[in-house]
């Protein structure tokens, strides 16, 4: 008997694709680790359990992020770790927040932010370009959205990097238990006090209109509210520094790509449709059954902990032909990396945002991203990305 995949072996963490590719081959639902997870690898599969949270239940969402070393958990009132009917009532309150309206208001500012990142730049000399771009454009939009100085950014990164590694702690390690015990203390304190001085002295932002907000004269708790000022430290600094991490990983293995798209920038939303598919930052969601069933052949029982393989289902050879093939000119936007049925993600249309206008003021500025060093990444069962992207721009 073949041992389990373990998707966090550093090998399988380079390169996770042709061991996805081998379980949708042969086992398309079948037990992982770290922990014996039933991995979901089709594409077919991935949605058909996003869809039916009724016997999918994202009480995974809350044992994956709620482990019970973790006191006063960051993410036990989020919407993401709640079924129908409280998920539904959640994202009528925090919805109007990333609406049309909100996004075009937010627009000009974000391309003001981006050129003013990308301006500071150095071209013809190596950095990192997480610490240099990746990382302060979306901590600077999500600083703008709450209201929140800039100079706090390094803070939120370190926060974010522990609340994603929850799921990706053994059993023992102490220490890192610790670690993440005093993040979530530390952010905390801080969100508690944001939400205190906004509720004495409202401002124009995202805290000050979640406070006000009312649904049928429903408004949110203040431990909901904290939760979700939580999950925007994954949704909005997280997932978005590593879909930049990505898209200039892709324009640096494929040059022919990236002279087109810089020749014309309007190919830019397309660069980030593909890059969503080929390398989402979001590989993983956590799911738990409510009933013994049968999924891709495989029986799960009660209570089975689900890994839905968002990262595998986007590379799915009977949905996507060639789909280890990077191509821009594939047709539709690709929404399964941000989720699908009830739990579709909120912020997609500002991290497409942030993406497209991100992009856009790097390839009008610097003639070519050249590579300066391997990459080394992160330890998330949920969100795969570098924890270092050495590049140089070269000037224009």
């Amino acid at each position: 008997m073949s041992p389990r995949l373990n998707l966090l072996a550093p090998g399988v963490r380079a390169n996770p694709y042709p061991h996805y590719a081998e379980l949708r081959r042969s086992s398309p639902v079948c037990q992982v680790d770290p922990g014996g997870l039933w991995a979901v690898t089709r594409f077919d599969d991935v949605t058909a359990v996003l869809k039916n949270p009724q016997l999918f239940s994202s009480e995974g969402m809350r044992r994956a992020t709620c482990p019970s070393w973790l006191e006063d958990p960051p993410f036990a009132h989020s919407m993401v770790v709640q079924d129908p009917p409280v998920h539904g009532r959640l994202r009528a309150l925090v919805g109007r927040a990333f609406g049309p309206t909100a996004l075009s208001r937010m627009e000009p500012w974000v391309r003001n932010l981006a050129e003013s990142f990308a301006a500071q730049l150095p071209a013809g000399q190596p950095i990192d370009f997480i610490d240099a771009f990746s990382r302060p454009l979306p901590a600077g939009v999500m600083g703008e959205l709450l209201g929140l100085d800039v100079s706090l950014q390094p803070r939120f990164a370190r926060w974010a990097d522990d609340l994603t590694s929850t799921s990706s702690v053994q059993p023992g390690d102490t220490r890192r238990m610790e670690q993440i015990r005093t993040t979530v203390r530390e952010a905390r304190g801080f969100l508690s006090e944001v939400l205190a001085q906004r509720r004495r002295r409202p401002g124009n932002d995202m805290v000050s209109d979640l406070i006000a907000t009312r649904v049928e004269g429903d408004a949110l708790t203040e431990a909901e509210l904290l939760s979700f000022f939580f999950m925007l430290l994954i949704a909005g600094l997280e997932t978005t520094t590593h879909l930049l991490n990505h898209s200039v990983r892709m324009l640096i293995e494929h040059p022919q790509v990236a002279e087109r798209v810089r020749a014309d920038l309007s190919l830019v939303p397309k660069l980030v449709e593909e890059v969503l598919r080929f390398e989402p930052p979001v590989h993983a969601i956590m799911r738990v059954t409510t009933a013994e069933t049968e999924l891709g052949g495989a029986r799960l029982p009660a209570g089975a902990w689900v890994l839905v393989l968002l990262g595998s289902a986007n590379r799915d050879e009977s949905r996507f032909p060639d789909a280890d093939q990077f191509r821009i000119d594939r047709p539709g936007p690709q929404n399964l990396p941000f989720g699908h049925g009830i739990h579709f993600c909120l912020g997609a249309p500002l991290a497409r945002l942030e993406a497209r206008l991100g992009l856009e003021s790097l390839l009008s500025r610097f003639s070519a991203i050249a590579s300066r060093g391997p990459v080394t990444w992160n330890l998330s069962l949920s969100v795969r990305g570098p924890r270092e992207l050495p590049v140089e721009l070269l000037p224009g």
